[in-house]
């Protein structure tokens, strides 16, 4: 139960900060539309990591469920100091902000099922 939980947390997590990413690289006007497409790709491919690494934990690899721990803890890191840093006009910082927090709170709830006492008999491989 743990597991499944810690799945879909982290399934919802994903399409949330996607959100923040593609507002925070829209509203900082940097570069030109190599910069936005190089982006684009590159969050895409991201998504797609993290979302294989979440069907083989799910799968009950031990290792993915390793990988996706310290993922999670550097996206948490990673979008506290964006949020704390970032210097946005009103409506891309609400965004960004409601985007990041409830996204990190959500990755934090999936780390701590993942490794509670019960989920460890889950991951045998």
């Amino acid at each position: 139960m743990d597991v499944d939980t810690g799945f879909w947390l982290w399934a919802a997590a994903v399409p949330l900060l996607l959100i923040g990413y593609v507002v925070d690289l829209v509203a900082s006007h940097r570069g030109a539309a190599l910069m936005y497409a190089v982006s684009g790709l590159f969050a895409v491919v991201l998504c797609a990591i993290v979302v294989t690494f979440l069907l083989l934990m799910r799968a009950g690899y031990r290792w993915a469920r390793t990988t996706l721990t310290g993922g999670g803890l550097a996206t948490i890191v990673s979008v506290t100091i964006r949020v704390f840093t970032g210097q946005w006009q009103p409506l891309p910082a609400v965004v960004c902000a409601v985007t990041g927090i409830v996204g990190s709170v959500l990755i934090a709830g999936g780390v701590v099922l993942l490794h509670r006492k019960d989920a460890h008999g889950y991951f045998t491989r």
